[in-house]
């Protein structure tokens, strides 16, 4: 038996927990002073009580950067083999957070098998699922009804989930008086803000926040603070709405320490590159050093069908400037519901951005790997390459669909290969071209 209800109410007491020795032996850190981050607020582990099958990891400063992969149906995509074939994927390539937003029908079978197998921690949107899960239109959900699919989100085991908790009347106010123009994107953030207008009501996760924070807190779920005024396009970022629904989350971050709830902050979004940043800076600042969770950012508007590239440009300068978890972006963002390709591409374009900014910040042994690479090519030792390779499959069958005349080499330079002549050179051996057969 438990005597703490969440990882920062034992943190606080000095308990140290057995999610909480995960985590320091996965980042190389004194269990102690982990132990302090997770009481302070700026390590978060998210851990639901009923998700047996997780494999810990700790979010935040000081520690490696992670990433989350999106999934679920939609009613235009509704095959639940594919999705669990993309869980697979997910797992495989090591992202250490699955989000499920599916948004159609009752998903609550999908979400059940994927808390029973994923040893990534699962997070949700509780507000995508309100009409499916309630079987109501939008007007006719009630506050009450929205804290009823917390509560079932919290009990299936869910670890973290998305609340949009600060797009109040203060916030809409600012995004309303300065305009943009792409509005709102966020799809939670667009459904509060219409059921605020339909109604005339405040936001309900902001009204009833204490009740969400009662929720969460019984269940060990970590609030993912989502930012519903997030920029939609590169004009938009740095906006009154966007710094006014921050400034409010930086209080609900507060209040929600206060009674024990590990928090994330959700940020941008799409930003150009020079305001990526002062924006992780200000984050941290009105935050008070939350983890920081960010979309992208995406660094222009002009690339469907390759924003993986353009988000892991943004993420990984956003990572090496204080930011701590990477949602991926696919290939299909913007076009439609990402297909096993498009989900490899996105999982692989956010693992570099990560590993990248890990390298920048100077994350203890973060270089290791890239130093054992450096050894494999010094050595031309292309099985050795493939094992290191972020998708190694995918390296070998580029080398091998081109196959060089000297296997030591590849199809690229082949003889006049610069690694194989300088090492002949260095062993006392003389290089020849033309005589050699």
């Amino acid at each position: 038996m438990r005597n703490y209800k969440t990882q920062m109410e034992a943190a606080k007491k000095g308990i140290i927990t057995p999610e909480m020795e995960t985590v320091a032996k996965k980042e190389n850190i004194d269990i102690h002073k982990l132990m302090e981050l997770v009481a302070c607020g700026t390590v978060a582990i998210p851990a639901n009580i009923n998700h047996k099958s997780l494999s810990a990891e700790g979010i935040g400063s000081g520690l490696k950067t992670k990433i989350n992969v999106n999934l679920g149906i939609s009613g235009d995509c509704k095959n639940y083999d594919i999705e669990m074939q993309k869980v697979d994927m997910a797992i495989k390539f090591g992202a250490e957070a699955i989000m499920d937003l599916s948004n159609y029908g009752k998903t609550n079978t999908f979400r059940n098998e994927l808390i029973e197998k994923s040893p990534a921690m699962i997070g949700t949107v509780p507000m995508y699922d309100a009409i499916g899960y309630l079987e109501k239109d939008l007007l006719e959900i009630t506050a009450q009804d929205f804290m009823k699919v917390v509560r079932a989100h919290a009990e299936e085991g869910v670890d973290f989930m998305t609340i949009h908790a600060g797009i109040n009347k203060r916030a809409v106010e600012a995004f309303r008086r300065d305009g943009r123009k792409m509005n709102i994107v966020s799809r939670g953030g667009s459904l509060l803000f219409a059921w605020m207008a339909m109604t005339g009501n405040e936001n309900p996760f902001f009204e009833y926040y204490d009740d969400v924070l009662e929720i969460l807190r019984e269940y060990d779920v970590t609030i993912s603070l989502g930012d519903a005024l997030r920029p939609g396009c590169i004009d938009d970022s740095s906006d009154a709405a966007q710094i006014s629904e921050l400034i409010e989350l930086g209080n609900l971050t507060k209040r929600a320490w206060e009674k024990d709830v590990q928090v994330m902050v959700e940020g941008p979004g799409h930003m150009a590159m020079n305001e990526i940043a002062a924006n992780m800076i200000m984050q941290k600042r009105l935050c008070h050093n939350a983890p920081f969770y960010v979309l992208g950012p995406l660094v222009t508007d002009i690339a469907p069908g390759y924003d993986h590239i353009t988000s892991a440009i943004g993420g990984a300068i956003a990572a090496a400037s204080g930011a701590d978890f990477l949602c991926y972006v696919t290939p299909a963002e913007h076009l439609r519901l990402p297909d096993l390709s498009d989900v490899k591409e996105g999982i692989v374009a956010s693992k570099i951005a990560a590993h990248a900014a890990d390298i920048a910040k100077g994350f203890p042994n973060a270089r290791d790997i890239d130093n054992k690479m450096a050894d494999a090519r010094h050595n031309l030792d292309w099985d050795e390459m493939f094992k290191l390779a972020i998708d190694g499959e995918k390296a070998r069958a580029y080398y091998e669909s081109t196959p060089p005349a000297d296997r030591h080499t590849c199809s690229m330079c082949g003889k006049m290969c610069a690694v194989r002549t300088t090492n002949m050179i260095l062993e006392g051996k003389k290089v020849e071209f033309c005589s050699e057969k």
